[in-house]
């Protein structure tokens, strides 16, 4: 049998320290910042009892919880691919109670957005090796490929630009969709998609990139592993501020307002839990 060890061709290493990698290839991606004005928020039943007798309500903070993306191929337009993609947006709200009480509750919301990105046009089918596939069991055909792009989404947490409470007894047009069941167990009760009391619309700002990924084999330029210059600290039992007195001093955190943060404008309401690393 000959050799393919040394051969010039293929995904082998030359010479020239040239390696072949199976990896995953960008193919198109986009940057957004997405406005949604007035989107209705969710409320469990204790959070209902809340709203109904409190004086104000302002938006704490706003995390994602989950986000669902789909890609489907655009008819007639052979490569592009439509991402959707739907936010999962868990609100923490305060009220005010009377005789200057507050109280916290949580809500709930989605978020969607569709964008159109160049994906390429494979039509290979992949398959691989798996330890419990052998000659005789081919196990699991869900494991066979068929080299389709994969979108992934990328978005900061969003920041809140307005709170408001309005009366939907009033018909102004409340948006009351089913949530799905496994997103209900966040919180402390079941969500209430048909109240006719006061319900809160939310707007929020989100930035975020999207882009299309598909598995390609690349060259790439590769050298020997080196081994470290640095060598490892080792703590001392006798003198614990021998190890201390090594550690370099947190700049960074004593900038006050100039260090960075991952919280959004201030007074927002956006972004829980800044600074906690």
């Amino acid at each position: 049998m000959q050799d393919n060890r040394n051969a010039p061709l293929g995904c082998s290493q030359d010479q020239r320290g040239t390696v072949c990698i199976d990896t995953k290839r960008v193919l198109d991606c986009c940057r957004d910042r997405d406005c949604y004005e007035d989107t209705r928020v969710y409320l469990t039943t204790y959070g209902e009892e809340i709203l109904a007798s409190a004086t104000n309500v302002k938006t704490k903070c706003a995390t994602i919880l989950w986000a669902y993306v789909g890609i489907d191929e655009v008819p007639f337009n052979n490569g592009f691919y439509q991402v959707c993609v739907k936010y999962y947006v868990l609100l923490e709200f305060e009220a005010c109670i009377g005789m200057g009480r507050s109280q916290t509750f949580k809500g709930l919301t989605t978020l969607e957005k569709t964008v159109i990105l160049y994906g390429g046009e494979g039509r290979v089918t992949s398959y691989s090796s798996s330890p419990v596939n052998n000659y005789c069991n081919i196990g699991d055909l869900n494991t066979v490929g068929n080299n389709e792009p994969t979108a992934i989404v990328e978005a900061v947490e969003p920041v809140v630009l307005g709170t408001k409470v309005k009366d939907c007894s009033c018909h102004c047009g409340c948006e009351c969709t089913e949530l799905p069941d496994v997103i209900n167990g966040v919180l402390d009760g079941e969500l209430v998609t048909n109240s006719t009391g006061p319900a809160i619309y939310v707007s929020f700002g989100i930035f975020s990139v999207i882009r299309i990924v598909r598995p390609a084999q690349l060259l790439v330029q590769a050298t020997d592993y080196s081994v470290p210059d640095k060598e490892c600290t080792v703590a001392c039992d006798d003198n614990p501020c021998d190890l201390f007195r090594t550690m370099a001093f947190p700049v960074s955190r004593f900038r006050g307002t100039n260090a960075p943060c991952d919280e959004p404008v201030r007074g927002t309401g956006g972004g829980c839990g800044c600074n906690k690393r």
